[in-house]
């Protein structure tokens, strides 16, 4: 009897292999303080230094206050479902293992391909816009680096940062901590001077009209515009999904990884909005289609703020090394879960001996960003990896109701509130911002997980160790 392709692994298992690893595996180091920089420094980056300007000035307008608003509402009820699973299953793998253990391989390969979608083009994503930060800085100073070596297709300072935030992966998850702790203070202080100095050069004129009157397209202004706007930003909320990548490696995972997931997103959200009120309100919305739109808003105020520039660039050059740093995270320790079933290769699951990182999957995980950094431009980067976490959020709202109704007698050291009402929302709400995204993206995800299931059907399914196992058991 072959076994199905929803065959699941049971959480009791998975606990059970856990406890078996932890004095071999990964290496349990991170603390409260550390899941709670590790989301903010996931969250905050390319999207409120760099997306924030292009999805005003392309799709909302000043409404895109609200778009943003919406995505929070969005990922806060996702969230939940994550911090339930979180501290349920406190596993490297994040939804891939939470859909694993609730709707079958099939499933979890679907989201495990889409998880790697949603990092690897994270972290070009970020890259990128470091590089547009980092070009303009070192222009200030008096260097120029040539146009044909800064954008695609051969995006060299995009490809540099992503190269040494790798290295600093491989040496170990205590320094990576560490520096990334430093960064995300040092970006939070920068978006803090950004807010209060800028908000005595707000022009309200440049909010209105708030909500932009729609062009006759979808998604172009007008309400259609907030929601494709949400949709897009839906990009700058996706570190806290990286907290639980790193579960197996918390230290007590059962009362930290909620904690952290919420706080993350609450902290986030407050400095988003006022970011984008004081940004839209100080530069009109049609003059933020830009790489560096802080920038472009310090440079309009003029004298005012002048001395803050270098400092804005500095912030935005550090705040995203830091976000490349938790998407490389994040990835690997996909990797690692998926070749831990036998979905992937072997050396994907390899952890070196001294430092106690999946070194192998940390490698290709950045030598696949470079490539993309390297070769595609930011609107195409970005929007795939909205569409991809947008996919990723509503399996898991759909696992965690599934989950309640097949094993109601598990220990949850976190419930999710107003089951099935909040799983549902969030199904939805994930599910109608993925509607609003423009067709090609949808092209480009199709093609993308059906190449993922050639290699599942050619691969996966004949070397998991799942359908391994169960086929001795029926012999």
């Amino acid at each position: 009897m072959t076994p199905g392709l929803f065959s699941k692994k049971s959480v009791d298992e998975l606990l059970q292999a856990n406890d078996l690893d932890s004095d071999k595996g990964l290496d349990k180091s991170l603390g409260l303080v550390a899941l709670i920089a590790l989301g903010i420094g996931g969250i905050i980056g390319a999207g409120i230094f760099v997306l924030t300007g292009q999805a005003a000035a392309n799709y909302a307008g000043p409404s895109i206050t609200i778009s943003f608003i919406l995505a929070a509402i969005g990922c806060g009820l996702c969230g939940l479902c994550y911090a339930e699973f979180a501290s349920l299953i406190p596993i490297a793998g994040s939804a891939y293992t939470y859909a694993y253990a609730t709707l079958g391989e099939l499933v979890a390969w679907i989201v495990g391909w889409d998880l790697i979608l949603e990092y690897i083009f994270s972290g070009a994503t970020v890259a990128v816009g470091w590089s547009g930060y980092m070009v303009s800085l070192l222009q200030d100073v008096g260097i120029v680096i040539p146009a044909e070596l800064a954008n695609p297709p051969f995006n060299l300072p995009a490809m540099f940062i992503i190269a040494l935030m790798t290295i600093l992966q491989i040496i170990g998850l205590r320094q990576s901590t560490r520096f990334n702790n430093i960064i995300v203070l040092v970006k939070t202080l920068v978006i803090l001077l950004f807010i209060f100095g800028g908000l005595g050069y707000i022009n309200q004129q440049n909010w209105l009209p708030f909500i932009p009157e729609n062009t006759g397209q979808f998604g172009i202004y007008g309400w259609s515009g907030v929601l494709r706007g949400a949709g897009v930003v839906f990009f700058t909320y996706i570190g806290f999904d990286a907290i639980s990548c790193a579960a197996q490696e918390a230290r007590n995972p059962q009362r930290d990884m909620p904690i952290a997931i919420m706080s993350s997103l609450l902290i986030a959200t407050i400095l988003y909005i006022a970011v984008v009120l004081v940004l839209t309100g100080i530069v009109p919305y049609t003059e933020l289609n830009v790489p560096d739109p802080i920038a472009v808003g310090v440079n309009a105020v003029g004298e005012g703020l002048r001395w803050l520039k270098p400092i804005i660039k500095i912030g935005a050059i550090a705040g995203m090394s830091s976000v490349i740093v938790v998407f490389i995270l994040g990835q690997s320790r996909v990797f690692y879960a998926m070749a831990k079933d036998g979905l992937l290769p072997s050396p994907f699951a390899a952890v070196h001996p001294q430092f106690r990182t999946p070194y192998i999957s940390i490698v290709v995980s950045g030598v696949v960003a470079m490539l993309l950094a390297g070769l595609l431009p930011i609107s195409v980067l970005g929007e795939l990896v909205s569409i991809g976490t947008l996919l990723a959020f509503l399996i898991v709202c759909i696992a965690v109701a599934v989950l309640r109704r097949t094993r109601p007698d598990l220990p949850r050291p976190f419930k999710t509130p107003l089951v099935p009402l909040v799983p549902i929302l969030g199904a939805l709400i994930s599910g109608l911002q993925m509607v609003s995204l423009p067709g090609d993206t949808w092209l480009r995800l199709i093609i993308w997980l059906a190449v993922g299931l050639l290699i599942y059907f050619t691969y996966g399914r004949q070397h998991s160790t799942l359908q391994q196992k169960r086929i001795q058991q029926t012999d």
